[in-house]
């Protein structure tokens, strides 16, 4: 039997490490297992946005409409849209979206609902270590979800 197990939840790096069961114990395959599975990068753990938020709040720029249809602009609150139309609405440079406290614990209100500028910011990727680097943030080892940032 052949079973799948997924390395990294990165969109971008979508990687599945083979494993076959067996009637060998685990003690004697781990070796062999750990030679054939790549060791793994902070980018490629997963990483806890919500312990975050630096994105959400960087820069007033970011939240920006671009590919959204008509009828998904329409199922984001007209509060949180911008008075233009360009983006979602911005407090100072955060995103009006964006709950909770930076770097302590943040949830984005619409998430579901996101913009696609918001969808495609890669945790880990050049993006989110500028904003967390404003923030004082650590850029080199990112937190994984349950983490303490």
């Amino acid at each position: 039997m052949v079973r799948f197990h997924m390395v990294s939840r990165q969109p971008t790096i979508r990687r599945m490490v083979h494993v076959q069961a067996s009637r060998v114990p685990d003690a004697l395959t781990a070796p062999a297992q750990a030679a054939r599975t790549p060791a793994m990068t902070p980018s490629d753990a997963v990483f806890d946005c919500q312990a975050c938020g630096a994105c959400c709040a960087y820069s007033a720029d970011w939240p920006r409409f671009s590919i959204e249809s008509d009828a998904a602009l329409d199922l984001i609150p007209a509060a949180l849209v911008a008075s233009d139309l360009s983006g979602m609405r911005c407090e100072n440079d955060r995103c009006a979206a964006l709950s909770g406290v930076v770097g302590t614990g943040t949830v984005c209100t619409i998430y579901a609902l996101r913009p696609q500028v918001c969808r495609e910011c890669v945790p880990g990727g050049e993006d989110c270590r500028m904003a967390r680097q404003r923030f004082g943030l650590d850029c080199d080892r990112l937190p994984a979800t349950g983490e303490a940032v």
